[in-house]
């Protein structure tokens, strides 16, 4: 893997760029890993989604991870400006073709070729931004309780999309590590099995091309189902369970199956009142609605608040001695990343975004260098509870390993400085509806 200084060695020789790296070592290959060896410490696993932020955009500048402060354009270096949650109200093109477009075979250099987009029309229309608007990084005043969280705790910088597109495949790779190669977002504007008829979500073919596509309504195994079979509990917390944030309604036999009553959960605030109430499944994942989920079109910058208010309901329980709590971002928005992501297969991997591991296990004050993607979520909770591979994106993807320390002993967690607490986001109205596609 390039460090930030080895993406051009011209450029780090220039004092006009700040490289603030680590050493990065190359990630283990095969089945090298570690194997997760917790001895049955960890009972919980919650995996908490946020949306549209790369690495360099969300942690620029966190100590000890590898980002810039220059990135690279085709007409050169151009210095990234900061630029609140709340500042534009554009959103940056995030489709697989945003992503071909700003890789750029590897060169990471085309991110202004993405196109920008606002929702002001109803759905999703292209607008001129300014220029270089993809070159930006969230000031670390947005993004107290995070940094808070990374610092305590452990922070991925080597943590890569499984896929090279936006949310809908991406969530897909977050319970099943695949997404039978749907690449974008459907064509409607219900992402699963409650589409409307005639609705198309573009596929790629053996050759990496866009075709059509399928109708959104799968019926590969997940997670959700290997925990059935294992009789582990789990729950899937969403704002709305027909639209956008539900990956399981694009899951046929959940969808029409006992799980989808049983397991499905509207309003995602439910999980606080089920960690309150000791009623917390084993596996849960968390998405939040549109104005907590950090997305540029949201323009509002109570998503860590509302990370954080997980966190601290945990830390304030009794499942905070057995917990792991795994908090990610589905895709980069079309943000600036400087480090090219491996590819693997037609679908990616894609570009960085954060991981942040919560745990009283978690290593404390630790930057993860090794290399992880969607896969090692679903291949961490697989080894803690003791099921088998999917045989996808799992298998292939490491499992956490080196986050963790399962020799050190329990300490209270110490809660993050916020303007939110739990009991606000409980009060907090349901917001409308996202605009399409995100």
């Amino acid at each position: 893997m390039r460090t930030a200084c080895a993406v051009s060695l011209a450029l780090c020789a220039s004092a006009v760029v700040a490289c603030n790296h680590a050493s990065i070592p190359s990630p283990p290959s095969g089945t090298g890993y570690t194997p997760i060896n917790d001895a049955g410490i960890i009972k919980h696993v919650i995996i908490v989604v946020q949306e549209n932020r790369s690495f360099d955009d969300m942690f620029n500048g966190f100590p000890g991870s590898d980002t810039v402060s220059v990135g690279q354009t085709k007409a050169g270096p151009l210095p990234l400006t900061p630029r609140p949650f709340a500042g534009g109200g554009l959103d940056v093109g995030h489709f697989h073709v945003s992503f071909k477009a700003a890789y750029d075979n590897g060169r990471m250099d085309n991110f202004n070729a993405e196109g920008t987009y606002t929702g002001a029309c109803g759905g999703y229309c292209a607008t001129p931004g300014p220029p270089n608007y993809a070159y930006s990084y969230l000031p670390q005043s947005e993004t107290v309780p995070y940094w808070t969280l990374a610092k305590q705790f452990t922070l991925g910088d080597r943590m890569f999309a499984s896929n090279s597109g936006p949310s809908f495949p991406a969530h897909q790779y977050l319970i099943a590590g695949q997404s039978d190669n749907v690449a974008e977002v459907p064509s409607g504007s219900v992402w699963g099995c409650d589409a409307a008829a005639g609705t198309l979500a573009p596929q790629l073919d053996a050759n990496g091309n866009e075709t059509a596509g399928i109708f959104p309504c799968f019926d590969y195994q997940t997670l959700g189902d290997e925990l059935d079979a294992a009789h582990v509990t789990w729950r899937y917390y969403t704002p709305v369970s027909v639209y956008f944030f539900d990956a399981y309604d694009a899951i046929r036999h959940i969808r029409y199956g006992a799980d989808w009553t049983g397991n499905i959960v509207t309003p995602e605030t439910t999980v606080l009142t089920d960690i309150a109430d000791n009623n917390l499944a084993q596996v849960s994942w968390v998405v939040p609605q549109f104005v907590n989920s950090d997305h540029a079109l949201a323009s509002s910058n109570t998503g860590p608040q509302w990370v954080a208010s997980i966190v601290d309901a945990v830390g304030a329980s009794p499942y905070w001695k057995d917990t792991a709590i795994l908090v990610v971002w589905d895709d980069w928005g079309g943000w600036y990343d400087h480090v090219p992501p491996p590819q693997v297969d037609v679908m990616g991997l894609g570009f960085r975004v954060p991981l942040i591991v919560v745990s009283p296990y978690a290593r404390h004050g630790y930057v993860s260098h090794v290399q992880h993607e969607f896969g090692s979520i679903l291949h961490f909770t697989e080894a803690t509870f003791g099921v088998p591979t999917l045989g996808t994106a799992d298998a292939r993807a490491d499992e956490l390993s080196d986050c963790f320390d399962f020799s050190q002993s329990v300490s209270p967690l110490q809660p993050a400085k916020t303007f939110m607490s739990p009991a606000d986001f409980l009060r907090q109205p349901q917001s409308l509806k996202p605009p399409d596609p995100i």
